[in-house]
């Protein structure tokens, strides 16, 4: 079950535990259950501190448990065989459960400890989801340390039927007691802000008493990262904001051209960035969404970025790095089926489609690469393209083409999402050749028709392009004097990872020579 790969990942991890924990199986005839049994029976000889049972006696079969033996109430379990992506979820809940400290911010965990009620918790993941892990983590860990909480990982693939019957579209899919909860990518603070009411409150009141920074950083991609780096290097009093960290780094699966970097994932090298961020002198502020930003009244002064709960931080200076997310079609029905059959992330969402006819709307790369993993899941994929022709890559092209399960549809125009009111059963389109209209019935559909840059909020504030691109000139410099942006939000002609992270450190250098140049006016404050 485990290559030698894992296997010495395990070792070196394994003598973190410091108190003794037990994993009971709860099985059944499934070929599920035979893996489960060899997983547990590797781990079982890796380490002294692991016991092994199979009488387990949940009503969720195949499924384990791992507790703590001196606290029972420490203790998550896994429906399925959680490898693939949540490999590391495993490991973390080994060490977690055996007493290893999580890395998670001290008083975040003690807001976790807080909480009351009862939270039973189920979260449906696919191997295949990069966005899973983080809400599988992130919910195990709030269940080890606190007994109010409870935690079921569950594997859509070893659970179809549920997943049928439970009319899960997307993952991640989080229930809690038996309610819809949440849907998509969600860190532990937004997790804990969903369920205690005060978190948002108490965030607001310690943003309030910071004091004012010199550079002050929106977005948490590349971009971002990069900056806030150069500027904790520069010995800038520095801040990043973000929602969460990596940006669209989250929804890229396979990177291979990060130069001196043979193959990464995204969520992975989105992780090395937030580590590398972490180990410098940078505030880290996340979980908050930018409003407005209010420019400094004189040159010199503060600008202010008001977030949209309320709070406010000041800065000499802004790097503006918000990036850029998935265009949506923009017809009926997409929104009302969002999640329930309307997909952007094939990688994720896929699996949940398996035996199922699908659609995949767009014609370039993204798309075609798409339509290609789906083909390997799915009965049919219709792919529907715009333009005459396709406009991927030529060897992605041949390799879609020689696919006996999949159409291929060009000038066409979709028009509408159909659905029964619950999920997606069909889409309709129009031949921009003849003007006809066609129905192409199906289960899922995953858009990939490239991206729009997140600079919304600051209409009015820089100069936008065209496109909604903010506008910089060779330095990383918007039209506002002192604010500064970088990255895929921006008129950079290439969206690239490694265009992202260099012009993040242009716009952070630029940003030093501006402060170094320009007297600060303490006559101005907010």
């Amino acid at each position: 079950m485990l290559d030698a790969l894992l296997t010495e990942a395990l070792r070196s991890h394994l003598p973190k535990i410091v108190e003794p924990i037990e994993l009971v199986a709860s099985l059944d005839n499934s070929p599920t259950s035979a893996k489960i049994t060899e997983l547990l029976g590797e781990l079982d000889v890796l380490s002294a501190d692991i016991n092994v049972r199979f009488d387990g006696s949940a009503d969720r079969r195949p499924s384990f448990r791992i507790t703590r033996v001196t606290d029972p109430h420490a203790s998550v379990t896994f429906g399925g065989v959680p490898l693939g992506h949540e490999f590391t979820s495993l490991v973390l809940a080994l060490l977690q459960v055996g007493g290893h400290p999580s890395t998670a911010d001290a008083d975040l965990l003690d807001q976790i400890r807080g909480i009351e009620g009862t939270h039973r918790f189920e979260t449906f993941f696919s191997l295949s989801c990069q966005n899973c892990p983080d809400v599988v983590q992130a919910l195990n860990l709030m269940s080890i340390i606190n007994p109010n909480i409870e935690h079921v990982a569950l594997d859509g693939g070893a659970f179809q039927d549920e997943i049928a019957a439970r009319e899960v579209m997307a993952v991640p899919t989080v229930f809690r007691n038996g309610e819809k909860f949440g849907q998509g990518r969600m860190t532990l603070e937004e997790l804990v802000a969903m369920i205690d009411s005060r978190s948002s409150d108490r965030a607001v009141e310690k943003i309030a008493a910071m004091d004012p920074f010199d550079v002050l950083i929106v977005g948490g991609g590349p971009a971002g990262s990069s900056a806030a780096v150069y500027a904790a290097r520069k010995g800038l009093r520095t801040a990043i904001v973000a929602e969460r960290f990596g940006g669209q780094l989250l929804d890229t699966m396979g990177i291979e051209n990060l130069i001196s970097t043979p193959y990464t994932e995204g969520p992975k090298l989105a992780a090395e960035l937030e580590e590398n961020v972490r180990n410098h002198q940078v505030e880290i502020i996340t979980a908050q969404r930018a409003e407005r930003i209010d420019p400094a009244p004189r040159v010199g002064g503060l600008h202010t970025l008001t977030l949209e709960s309320g709070a406010a931080l000041q800065a000499r200076s802004l790097i503006i790095s918000t990036g850029a997310r998935w265009r949506r079609m923009g017809v009926p029905g997409e929104a009302e089926y969002a999640n329930r059959g309307v997909a952007y992330c094939p990688h994720c969402d896929g699996p949940l489609y398996k035996g199922k006819r699908t659609a995949v709307i767009g014609g370039g790369n993204s798309g075609v690469e798409a339509a290609i993993d789906l083909a390997g899941i799915v009965k049919h994929v219709t792919l529907l393209e715009f333009a005459d022709e396709l406009r991927a890559d030529d060897v992605l092209q041949n390799k879609l083409r020689s696919l006996s399960n999949v159409t291929i549809v060009t000038g066409a125009m979709t028009t509408e999402v159909l659905g029964d009111d619950k999920k997606v059963t069909a889409l309709t389109y129009r031949s921009r050749a003849d003007e006809t209209d066609h129905q192409v019935d199906l289960d899922g559909i995953f858009v990939q028709i490239g991206l729009l840059p997140n600079t919304e909020w600051l209409d009015g504030t820089v100069q936008l392009s065209e496109h909604n691109e903010i506008m910089i000139d060779g330095h990383g410099a918007t039209s506002v004097p002192g604010v500064f942006a970088a990255g895929d939000c921006t008129t950079v002609p290439f969206k690239q990872i490694v265009v992202s992270m260099g012009a993040g450190s242009t716009a952070m250098l630029s940003v030093f020579d501006h402060l170094i140049r320009t007297p600060q006016d303490t006559n101005v404050s907010a």
